[in-house]
């Protein structure tokens, strides 16, 4: 199977993989005292690969909301309506009435989106 790259890929900030790869040098000692201390190693490692991984890739068709396992892809022709909420972030609103938050996506970079996709569906309304 071969994998189509996205027109855009949106992720959190850099600062989450800066203060994850700080938790774990900072955790090795505590690691180091015995080993029923290492798994507190896994704590910033998960959430080095949560940051590293998370965000909304953005494809002519479709969009894939990326989580730490597993994701969601729905197709630009089932989302009705993109909404920021009180605090910037930007969630899909479905056609089903399902709701889909599109992480890394905020306010300011939602027109970086727009833009990335070609065919967007006219009729599905922007909010602001």
């Amino acid at each position: 199977m071969s994998r189509r790259r996205p027109l855009l890929r949106v992720r959190k900030s850099g600062t989450a993989l800066v203060a994850s790869g700080i938790a774990f040098v900072g955790a090795m000692p505590l690691a180091g005292v015995s080993r029923a201390w290492l798994p507190v190693l896994l704590i910033p490692l998960v959430a080095f690969i949560w940051s590293w991984r998370a965000g909304t890739d953005v494809f002519s068709d479709e969009v894939r909301v990326r989580a730490l396992i597993g994701g969601t892809q729905v197709p630009w022709s089932r989302i009705t309506e993109l909404a920021p909420d009180e605090r910037g972030r930007v969630s899909a609103l479905l056609d089903n009435g399902n709701v889909i938050r599109l992480t890394g996506v905020t306010r300011d970079n939602l027109p970086l989106v727009l833009a990335a996709v070609d065919n967007y569906p006219a009729d599905a309304a922007v909010e602001q």
